[in-house]
């Protein structure tokens, strides 16, 4: 009976030690830093669609994120990983433990990347800015883009749709799909154009689209905040007036060329629903992206009694305003000799 008890005993304390030690394994496997140990910066690991358990270790092999690869295997296997693969992308924090990443990557606790556009004139200029950033093809993008179908069912046209895209930085899922992208878009598109918005731009007898129209124009003549309501006020009193906009940009974008300097007569007479100088009235849709403070600008255009404006021949970027043509005149000849006494064509 008493070697029996001792025997128990020392079963106990076998099973104890075994016990304790297998825990300590398993937290020490679990917790120690394993991925990206001694990393400078977050290693952003994408998993694209099919992506296997091996081609995911593949990826973390070839870039040295791994330090104990047995260890990273049994904690996969054990919290069930590798039969549960998920697209998306993920960030790696430099000393990173096994469970915390695994956790992530199983569950697809996607980390959002930051997308940023601005300075966009075209659809194409607005591809070219995407890239490869999101996980879709951007053909699809600029094809749905280009769809009257598929443009109606937003409330635009392929010519105005680009009113839709509001520069700004978005935090985005990298795996978001093409309508996804589109439907986030439109989304915030309907918060800036709140209540309060939609009630200035009817005041001013505009739609939001026309509104995005203008203040593409605007911010394309001046990249002066303070400026942009002036030169808005000029337009507004153009159109109550039924003159053309004669918008330089305008022309530019019907040549589609971007990098003229000096707007030409062989430049004004290019038949464009975009040259403001032979038609009347706003182009068919915005030439370029409207940032919002533009935006903001046409809605809150200043009221004056200008209908000309020129480029100060200080070259500052600012303008000289005119409410004739006469006085007009006098602005140009300043510019135009400006130009020049710079040899500039």
């Amino acid at each position: 009976m008493l070697k029996n008890k001792k025997f128990v005993a020392y079963a106990v304390v076998i099973v104890s030690t075994l016990a304790a030690t297998f825990a300590f394994y398993f937290w020490q496997v679990a917790y120690s830093p394993n991925l990206n140990v001694d990393g400078k910066e977050k290693f952003v690991l994408y998993v694209p669609k099919n992506s296997t358990y091996e081609s995911v270790l593949d990826t973390l092999r070839k870039h040295k994120i791994i330090n104990d690869e047995v260890a990273f295997g049994f904690i996969t296997k054990r919290m069930g990983y590798r039969d549960n693969i998920r697209t998306g992308r993920y960030e790696i924090p430099p000393n990173s433990g096994n469970k915390s990443i695994i956790s992530k990557l199983r569950n697809g606790a996607q980390d959002p990347l930051k997308l940023t556009f601005n300075n966009i004139r075209t659809k194409e200029d607005l591809i070219k800015k995407l890239g490869k950033k999101l996980d879709f093809d951007t053909n699809e993008l600029l094809n749905k883009l280009n769809d009257p179908a598929e443009c109606e069912k937003l409330g635009f046209t392929p010519e105005n749709v680009m009113a839709m895209f509001l520069p700004d930085t978005y935090f985005i899922y990298w795996d978001t799909t093409v309508d996804k992208f589109i439907e986030r878009m439109q989304d915030e598109y309907k918060k800036f154009w709140n209540e309060e918005r939609l009630s200035k731009a009817s005041a001013i007898g505009m739609t939001p689209v026309q509104v995005a129209v203008m203040a593409s124009i605007v911010q394309s003549e001046t990249n002066k905040p303070d400026e942009m309501p002036v030169v808005a006020g000029v337009y507004v009193n153009r159109i109550a007036q039924n003159m053309p906009l004669q918008a330089d940009p305008t022309v530019k974008f019907a040549v589609g060329d971007f990098s003229i300097k000096r707007i030409l007569t062989k430049h004004l007479s290019v038949q464009s629903p975009y040259n403001t100088y032979i038609n009347t009235g706003l182009p068919p849709g915005p030439i370029a992206l409207p940032e919002r403070v533009a935006l903001e600008s046409v809605l809150d255009y200043k009221k004056h009694n200008y209908t000309y404006f020129c480029a100060k021949e200080d070259f500052s970027g600012y303008h000289n305003f005119a409410e004739n043509y006469t006085e007009h005149l006098k602005n140009a000849d300043k510019y135009q000799n400006a130009l020049n006494q710079r040899g500039i064509k």
